[in-house]
This record gives C-alpha cells, structure tokens and sequence, in this order.
C-alpha cells in the first residue's frame, strides 16, 4: 500500500509541476490543484497508513501507530481540503474575470504569434 501512495503522490506531483509550467492559466490553476492534492495525500500517509484501525486510543491498548491512526495529520487533511477548494473558486473566479478584460487567457497576458 506504500508503494501505490507514494508513487500517486510522485505521479501527481510531476502532473501538477508540468502543469504549473504550461502558458495557460487554466492549466497553471489544474496544476496547483494537482499539488495541494499530492500534498494532502502526503500529510494523509504521514499519519500511518492502517486500514480498519481506530483514531483513539482503547484503555488496555499501547499508544503506539501499530494500534491506532493518528488522527492529526486526517483534520489537517480536511482543514487543507476546504482551503483549497475556496481558494481555487477564488482564483477561477478571477481567471474568468481576467479572461473577459483582456480577451484571452495566456499567462503573460499575449497569445503566441504563428
């Protein structure tokens, strides 16, 4: 289950940096998405990874991540996941804007020329 999680988040990383890269502002906006989410995958796996495991601690049990999962990095994860989805409506919302004042959508403001 490691091997999938991290090579999702390697995967999505190198999405969201190409992406970011590219002359459109859509596409720079898909790739910040792509990031923040390889990120919250990231902060999510930090948090160990268990299946059917519970986020408090039982009486008798050992405090240790081989009994329970942490549930700090779980509300970071939600607590980013709201963020972000607000501040990528913010943004799209100022791309349409942009696109409407200047006629176009690439990122330094001028189409290529052919």
């Amino acid at each position: 289950m490691e091997l999938v999680i991290s090579l999702a988040i390697g995967v999505m990383t190198g999405a969201g940096v190409w992406l970011v890269l590219r002359p459109r502002t859509f596409q720079v906006l898909i790739g910040l998405s792509l990031l923040s989410y390889a990120v919250n995958l990231f902060i999510f796996s930090v948090g160990s990874l268990s299946i059917d495991k519970e986020p408090i601690v039982k009486p008798g049990m050992a405090a240790n991540l081989a009994n329970y999962t942490d549930p700090l990095p779980q509300s970071l994860v939600l607590t980013a996941i709201v963020i972000g989805f607000a501040t990528t409506a913010l943004f799209l919302v100022v791309l349409l804007a942009l696109r409407g004042l200047s006629g176009g959508d690439h990122v330094d403001g001028q189409e290529e020329q052919p």
